[in-house]
């Protein structure tokens, strides 16, 4: 092929560009988001090069960033047989693989890369992603240290290892690595720009000590179960977090005064993040304080949604609330997520009444729903936590996927069977379906990845007893 594109390949009125422009305009697209720019781009060069591998490469990360993913694999499947000596290719694959649930096909590219590239630290990275999700933990941590050890810096290996930890139950190990959190781009923000200390567990004196709420707010509401340990060292700290969990986290008996900005934090003497209070109370899986309700909600608010459902619910029905999807700019939301539909095994219960407490885009799909069990879609109505409390307060059981809800729902002691993928969040640990952080709660998982059938039909054939 010519080095330069052929100008019918062009739109109007552009300038003849060579190849490696084009290549380098498409990977600018594409690393800005500007997805269209580089799928339409992407195209016109692939018809001008079609045998090309990196050209054929780029198509397909930018097909796979569109959502089309088959087309994405067979692109860089080609890129790769045409090239198969670009370590770059089947590190990237791996990745492409792995979000197409093919693991066992990512676990052979991921090997390759390393294979190919041993001083490249993102191939290391990328393959210990895969161990991860195919449960295969001491692997994970031993490949994350791999990429450590050519770049000592790199945060994402850092936790990556923290998360293949923490979820083996090691704990006190994995607390370390957690700690490089921070140092993760979309971290950016979450910790006020101040020259003051870290918290380091010590006395500090009354309304000195900044606490942060500083993650998601499933996270928040998980490890605000240890406020009470900072209020024995460090009075009356003062509480930064989103208006959203002032009502929740201002329960917490000792509290000072609670921020939702920087500039209303005053003078303190040091600060710590919610999620960093583990690691310095020490916490292992045998000494998770407070499993047991933690939060609560205003009677006259439940009594209010006592009142509203009985004109709304169907009487005589048990009513089983449902969570079935997240948000979609978390990391693992494609593994978490659900669609309504999925649920099915649930609709023809005997005597249930399903309520709706899901929030966000995918409340549409409730409008779709023609299952033989009542569906109360109450998402509309619920203006905060406190109302998802008190409804909950109302239900006889909870169903929900890994999301914000599930936590609310343990920190106040709902009965609650949470969804989760074959490898979950660190949190839920694994082979056991219980958890240690909510009494009320019941674990269950995937049996293989991506996989749901037979997950719902447990929990349907547990709350048919």
């Amino acid at each position: 092929m010519s080095e330069a594109l052929k100008p019918d390949l062009l739109k109007p009125g552009q300038r003849r560009v060579s190849l490696a422009d084009a290549l380098a305009e498409i990977s600018a697209f594409e690393r800005d988001n500007k997805l269209d720019e580089a799928d339409d781009l992407a195209n016109r060069v692939l018809k001008a090069a079609p045998e090309h591998p990196h050209v054929l490469h780029m198509a397909g990360i930018v097909a796979y960033r569109k959502g089309r993913v088959a087309e994405a694999i067979e692109r860089m499947e080609k890129s790769m047989r045409l090239a198969p000596n670009v370590a770059l290719y089947p590190r990237n694959m791996c990745e492409i693989y792995r979000g197409a649930g093919r693991l066992d096909e990512a676990l052979l590219v991921g090997k390759r890369a390393v294979e190919l590239s041993p001083e490249d630290s993102r191939a290391y990275f990328n393959l210990a992603l895969i161990h991860y999700e195919r449960l295969e933990l001491e692997e994970a941590v031993v490949v994350s240290d791999q990429a450590i050890a050519l770049d000592p810096q790199f945060a994402e290996a850092h936790f990556e290892k923290a998360e293949a930890l923490l979820l083996a139950g090691r704990l006190r190990e994995g607390w370390e690595s957690y700690e490089w959190r921070f140092k993760l781009k979309q971290a950016e923000g979450m910790l006020p720009k101040t020259e003051k200390p870290q918290w380091d567990g010590s006395a500090v004196a009354p309304g000195k000590l900044l606490v942060i709420a500083d993650q998601g707010f499933g996270d928040c509401i998980q490890f605000s179960r240890l406020i009470p340990w900072v209020v024995a060292r460090a009075p009356a700290p003062i509480l930064a977090c989103s208006q959203d969990l002032v009502p929740l986290l201002r329960q917490h008996a000792g509290l000072g005064k609670i921020i939702t900005s920087w500039e209303h934090a005053g003078d303190y003497d040091c600060y710590v993040p919610l999620s960093g209070l583990p690691r310095l109370a020490g916490i292992s899986v045998e000494t998770i304080p407070a499993n047991g309700p933690y939060l609560t909600v205003a009677p006259k608010l439940v009594e209010h949604w006592r009142e509203t459902l009985a004109r709304l619910a169907p009487p005589g029905k048990r009513r089983i609330a449902l969570v079935w999807a997240g948000r979609p700019t978390h990391k693992n939301d494609r593994k978490r997520t659900l669609k309504l539909s999925q649920f099915a095994p649930l609709f023809g219960l005997r005597d249930i009444a399903l309520l709706t407490v899901q929030k966000g885009e995918q409340i549409v799909q409730a409008g779709s729903y023609y299952g033989p069990a009542p569906l109360l879609n109450l998402g509309p109505e619920i203006n905060d936590f406190l109302d998802t409390m008190a409804i909950l307060k109302n239900v006889e059981h909870l169903v929900t996927i890994d999301t914000s809800v599930a936590h609310v729902a343990g920190a106040i002691g709902v009965p609650t069977s949470v969804v989760l993928p074959y490898a979950p969040d660190w949190r839920w640990l694994l082979g056991r379906n219980d958890t240690p952080w909510y009494q009320s709660v019941k674990l269950y998982r995937q049996e293989k990845p991506y996989e749901w059938a037979g997950v719902i039909e447990r929990i349907a054939a547990d709350l048919s007893r």
